[in-house]
């Protein structure tokens, strides 16, 4: 017997793990219950598991989950579904609530019905207003004995969690984090005097870490303060699994403000702490942070470690059901990298698995990731026509520049067509076909020159000169030789600084999937896109709100 009800298998929720945190396993059935409640108190990541076997093992023996039990089975389920079973999971905090109710527990059902609400598609007006009255039934209850401390601040936890998701959608997000933060104080503040109940320390654990996140952006320093502090509490509480939203944080305020060997130090303690069954897409995410340290910084995975680290979290993303978005990521970095040592064949291979799914996820995967596709299909296709010169052919080389250059030719900042557009001229001159080749640099002197760079325009118009020489002789060339004299006159300081060679274009593509707001988060932690790489193609009044869900 499952604890599961046919409706939540069709949903697609399922047990966490079966596999992870299990150790030595008890046949015993009210041994496995035990086991089940103790994990649930701990806030352990495998307690699904544990109450599905429980649930099993009960009915084998001619009993059965009660109410309350059932009810915290079904929480422990709801938290572990990913990908297209995120939409399971409100209808099971719903029931799960309904049975909290029957079973007395009235601050338990309080947490369930904010799960509920903030499991809601999209964060929205409504949503906060529901949980701000959660909020005030949970505080209420708590000055009557019913609700316990660690119950009350995890409604108002949740309550805060939605303030932080919207906060780029105001009409003044400064000065909203700056009002959140000060309420998140205030929780931090009510809940640490229970820090002895392990309940109320996670609780403490994750105030700190939102604390932490809606403070980065304004106080770096203190948000390092807050991260900190929100790990050492983690580890207060003796749990051997990561706190991996708060590593991902930490690590990447640490590589923005310059300390990379510090952030892949505690990204290697994590990966190394972290069961590899246990939350599939956290492990995913460390093993994208520490492969995306920069060149050059110590700590950095030399290599092969790299290309393994990328493929371990490919694996793991792939077993995250129905989030395609976390897959590509792993994917294109994979290719990436494959085509950066040369191993054109296998990056291709790679990479053509990236787009395709891109193209069965769509241009919305269920959220506001549009432009984070777009940004993804551009990479893997610019890196593609990479491998194809590297294979030597340049004919598809430039097919694929061409595609991808037509598409970026629609985003405001005109420098990745105006390069994308040189590319295609380049290989478009290496397959033997100058006239083509000739319009291609032509095109990209008119997109450079748009752009206000007229040193770049210049190189263009010197490259096409060279391909129309080929094609219809030296008169004419000279005529476009003459047209990229005075377009070099026209040249400011600070022209022309663009990075020189193909690698160096490709790498300043926009990143994929980046926070569309200050105080939002990606999924390699960094807030605001404070990170490594370049901006995405998003333009401001486009911007949705996007969530980054990974283990609660």
């Amino acid at each position: 017997m499952s604890s599961r009800s046919p409706e939540e298998s069709r949903l697609g929720a399922s047990p966490y793990d079966r596999g992870s945190g299990r150790g030595e396993e008890p046949e015993d059935p009210y041994e496995l219950l035990r086991r089940a409640r103790r994990l649930t108190a701990d806030g352990h990541p495998s307690a699904g598991g544990a109450w599905e076997r429980a649930a099993t093992a009960l009915w084998r023996a001619g009993g059965s989950l009660t109410p309350g039990d059932h009810a915290d089975a079904l929480d422990a389920t709801a938290l572990a579904c990913r990908g297209r079973a995120r939409q399971a999971a409100a209808p099971l905090f719903s029931r799960a609530a309904d049975l909290h109710e029957r079973s007395g527990q009235h601050g338990k059902a309080l947490v369930s019905r904010a799960r509920a609400l903030l499991g809601a598609p999209e964060p929205g007006a409504a949503v906060r207003a529901g949980l701000g009255e959660l909020g005030e039934r949970a505080t209420a209850l708590h000055a009557f004995g019913r609700a316990t401390a660690a119950e009350t601040a995890t409604v108002l936890l949740l309550r805060c969690r939605a303030r932080a998701d919207l906060l780029d959608t105001g009409p003044d997000p400064v000065a909203e984090a700056a009002a959140l933060r000060a309420e998140l104080a205030r929780l931090v503040s009510f809940v640490a005097p229970h820090r002895a109940n392990p309940a109320a320390l996670g609780v403490l654990t994750e105030a700190r870490t939102l604390l932490g996140r809606v403070t980065a952006p304004d106080d770096p320093a203190a948000a390092l303060v807050q991260l900190r502090t929100a790990m050492a509490d983690h580890h207060a509480g003796g749990r051997p699994w990561p706190a991996a939203e708060s590593v991902l944080l930490l690590t990447g305020l640490l590589r923005a403000t310059g300390a990379r060997q510090e952030a892949a130090a505690l990204l290697r303690t994590a990966l190394g702490t972290t069961a590899s069954g246990v939350c599939r897409a956290d492990r995913a995410r460390l093993c994208l942070a520490l492969a995306r340290t920069p060149a050059g910084a110590p700590g950095r995975p030399a290599g092969d470690e790299q290309v393994s680290l990328l493929g371990e979290a490919v694996r793991h993303a792939d077993s995250v059901a129905g989030d395609g978005r976390l897959s590509v990521l792993a994917r294109l970095a994979l290719g990436i990298a494959l085509a950066e040592r040369g191993r054109w064949r296998q990056a291709s291979a790679v990479l053509r698995e990236s787009l395709s799914g891109l193209a069965e996820a769509g241009d919305g995967d269920g959220d506001s990731y549009g432009h984070g596709h777009e940004a993804a299909r551009v990479r893997a296709g610019a890196w593609l026509a990479f491998c194809a010169l590297g294979l030597g052919e340049p004919g598809r080389a430039a097919r694929e520049f061409a595609r991808v250059a037509a598409e970026v030719r629609r985003w405001d900042d005109l420098r990745h067509g105006a390069a994308l557009s040189e590319l295609t001229a380049r290989a478009l001159g290496a397959a033997g076909s100058p006239e083509k080749a000739a319009r291609a640099h032509e095109r990209a002197a008119d997109l450079w020159r748009s752009a206000g760079d007229h040193t770049a325009a210049a190189r263009s118009l010197r490259a096409r000169a060279r391909q129309v020489r080929k094609a219809w002789g030296a008169a004419a060339a000279e005529v476009v030789e003459a047209e990229a004299r005075r377009e070099a006159g026209r040249a400011r300081p600070g022209d022309g600084g663009g990075p020189p060679g193909a690698r160096a274009w490709l790498r300043g593509l926009p990143e994929p999937y980046g926070p569309p707001g200050r105080y939002q988060v990606d999924v390699y932690g960094e807030v605001g896109g404070a990170g490594t790489g370049p901006p995405g193609p998003r333009r401001r009044e486009e911007q949705g709100v996007t969530r980054v869900r990974g283990c609660v």
